[in-house]
């Protein structure tokens, strides 16, 4: 029998290829379970679950195996329990109540009333769409959302996977200057043209889902089908995305489906009174590290509630595709915290929820059946083989992986080594060192980063000096040194990354200090929960110089399609003078990471022609010293040691990197 593709490209993989078909057929045996009509079709749980409104009438329904009774409370009951709102048994652990069209209006607040043997409880329906908090008491409640006029797209899905991803990550409520939650217009109005204006293709959206916990960053999420209404409406949001896609920008969901809060009333947590009904029971319940519930995903139920949810996001709101939250914490029984992942047995020793990678192998599936041209993204850690590889090949589906490594090697760094002991074979080795049948989304940092108690790469470098020297007119060393750093360390992260690059709100300039949402521990306070976008618009302050390079290197891959090369070449690594030389296409990356020594006429292989500078980080622009002509044509010239390549010699200044492209040679006549 013909090995799958990914053991072929991996001869490693051979001992475990049992394994890789049993997870191929345990997926294909799974889908024939669940609908013998495919699984678009068995994903349609939130068009009969729920509350809905069907010509004269509504119909809500509800799926609590373990409730005795059901009672439909809110507004328009006093928020007391009533036998004309009372839910019927539909069979099948499903309830159901169909109510005249004049019981119900848009806005009405309303939740269960749910019974059950030995006990009773409120609860917020599992399927519900929209759910509001109360700002005085802090409740949550489900809303009814039937406005006269629907939301009417201009816009259809973006074709997400035809260019390579430039992902600007992005949290809504902290997007605004104001010391407040920002919301879906005012990211729309404000920010969205800053996305447009710095060449990203693609935004990442975080915190969608609703929660409870406004400083849980979105990862805790309750009501899986509600979009959170703290920073508007659904219209709103479905503004949002449509205005995106009319500028070319690609909307993604970060989707949580990794686990789920423990809140009851708001949450899933006992929902029908039994702690297993989405989740484990016992010891997996519970996760160690988070504070949160693990779903079962062996429930054929459950994966009809997260795979509908899939569909849910897609269809209604028109994303574009998800960056999947904690993918290695639903591989693992152990959630991946006691193990090293040093040697491939670890990835299938038998102690993988194998469940749980069938549901990602459907969910995969399934989006690309909805929506052909949608990108999946897989936030993983521990390298497990074959993620970002197609099903057909024996892989998971998943169209990306981020590359986790990158951010934590740069900071191991920057913490641990003097600039003179930064290893630029070693810099290469780890920025390039991934699967070659998969694609990456390479960073150098994210929102972990920019997290109170970790630092941002601008953080890191300046750290206090930040406050008192970024006016133009300072002269500080620690500043000079901080901004050649920040602009290298993008460019190269950029230059050798996977197929994919992403940033963080605000990163791209050099936002200070970090991310601290309201808590009791600062006084419920905003000041560090938003972005200060007046830094970067003063024209006094360097962090325009940092935006403006961010700016020039996004168009500059953008423009080119440079990451459609899917790997860089070396060409050259002098790890004593600490100069870096690859290229990438038809471009040519050099990286002086020396702080102290420039090089004049320094040479290395190209293939024959003339080049020109395209990107300069000492430029005037960016805030550099300006060492390098901007307009110096560099020609190539047979030499002997470099045959059949030709030597191009060029001034490299101490912290500093070029990007040179070749220019077409004009015929005389032209």
């Amino acid at each position: 029998m013909e090995p799958p593709d990914i053991v072929k490209n991996d001869p490693w993989l051979k001992p475990f290829e049992a394994v890789i078909r049993d997870r191929m057929n345990r997926a294909r045996q799974k889908e024939a379970e669940l609908s013998a009509a495919g699984l678009t079709a068995f994903a349609s749980g939130h068009l009969y679950f729920g509350l809905h409104r069907l010509n004269d009438h509504w119909v809500f329904r509800e799926w609590a195996p373990n409730a005795t009774r059901i009672f439909l409370i809110g507004e328009f009951t006093g928020w007391e329990e009533s036998t004309e709102w009372e839910l019927r048994s539909a069979g099948n652990g499903n309830w159901e109540l169909v109510l005249p069209a004049e019981s119900l209006k848009h806005g009405d607040l309303f939740r269960l009333s749910m019974h059950w043997d030995g006990g009773r409880g409120d609860r917020i329906p599992a399927w519900t769409n929209r759910v509001v908090q109360d700002p005085d008491t802090l409740v949550f409640n489900a809303q009814v959302w039937y406005p006269d006029q629907p939301y009417s797209w201009k816009n259809k899905w973006m074709p997400a996977r035809k260019s390579p991803p430039l992902i600007y990550e992005a949290h809504l409520g902290m997007s605004s200057e104001q010391e407040k939650i920002s919301s879906y217009p005012e990211f729309r109005e404000n920010v969205l043209p800053r996305v447009v204006a710095g060449g990203y293709n693609m935004i990442q959206l975080m915190a969608i889902q609703e929660h409870p916990y406004y400083g849980s960053f979105g990862y805790h999420v309750s009501s899986f089908f509600a979009a959170s209404s703290r920073f508007g409406s659904p219209e709103e949001l479905k503004e949002l995305i449509d205005e995106a896609h009319s500028m070319g920008i690609s909307v993604i969901m970060d989707l949580v489906h990794s686990h789920a809060v423990r809140n009851e009333v708001e949450g899933l947590g006992r929902f029908d009174g039994t702690p297993w009904q989405y989740f484990h029971d016992g010891p997996r319940r519970e996760h160690v590290a988070w504070d949160s519930l693990c779903f079962n995903y062996g429930k054929n139920e459950v994966l009809h509630f997260l795979l509908s949810n899939c569909r849910y996001w897609l269809e209604e709101y028109r994303f574009d595709g998800f960056r999947f939250d904690g993918i290695t914490s639903m591989l693992y029984y152990d959630h991946g915290l006691s193990r090293d992942f040093t040697s491939y047995e670890m990835y299938f020793d038998g102690q993988q929820d194998e469940d749980a990678i069938t549901y990602l192998m459907l969910a995969n599936k399934l989006i690309k059946e909805v929506h052909a041209e949608s990108v999946t993204v897989a936030e993983e850690m521990s390298g497990m083989p074959g993620l970002g590889v197609p099903l057909e090949s024996g892989g998971f589906g998943f169209d990306f992986r981020m590359a986790m490594g990158t951010p934590d090697y740069w900071i191991k760094i920057l913490k641990e080594k003097s600039d003179e002991q930064w290893n630029i074979s070693e810099i290469y080795y780890e920025l390039t060192r991934r699967r070659d049948d998969e694609f990456t989304i390479g960073y150098a940092e994210s929102h972990d980063q920019a997290l109170v108690g970790d630092k941002t790469i601008i953080f890191r470098l300046m750290d206090k000096e930040m406050y008192d020297s970024m006016n133009i007119g300072s002269n500080n060393l620690v500043i000079e040194r901080g901004m050649a750093l920040h602009k290298m360390i993008r460019l190269v992260t950029l230059a050798t990354c996977g197929g994919g690059y992403l940033n963080f709100m605000g990163n791209e300039f050099g936002h200070p200090e970090w991310i601290d949402f309201p808590r009791e521990g600062n006084n419920w306070s905003y000041k560090y929960a938003r972005r200060q976008w007046t830094l970067v618009d003063h024209p006094g302050l360097r962090y325009r110089y940092l935006n403006s390079f961010d700016r020039d290197m996004i168009h500059l891959f953008r423009e080119h399609k440079i990451l459609k090369h899917k790997w860089p070449y070396l060409l050259l690594e002098n790890p004593g003078d600490q100069v870096l030389v690859f290229g990438r296409g038809d471009f040519i990356f050099v990286f002086n990471f020396n702080p102290v020594k420039s090089f004049s006429d320094y040479g290395f292989p190209v293939d024959p022609g003339k080049f020109h500078i395209r990107l300069n980080t000492d430029s005037v622009d960016y805030g550099g010293l300006g060492l390098v002509e901007a307009d110096m044509i560099y020609y190539a010239h047979p030499d002997q040691h470099t045959v059949p390549r030709h030597m191009l010699k060029i001034y490299i200044p101490a912290r500093s990197a070029l990007v040179l492209n070749k220019t077409p040679f004009k015929r005389v006549h032209e």
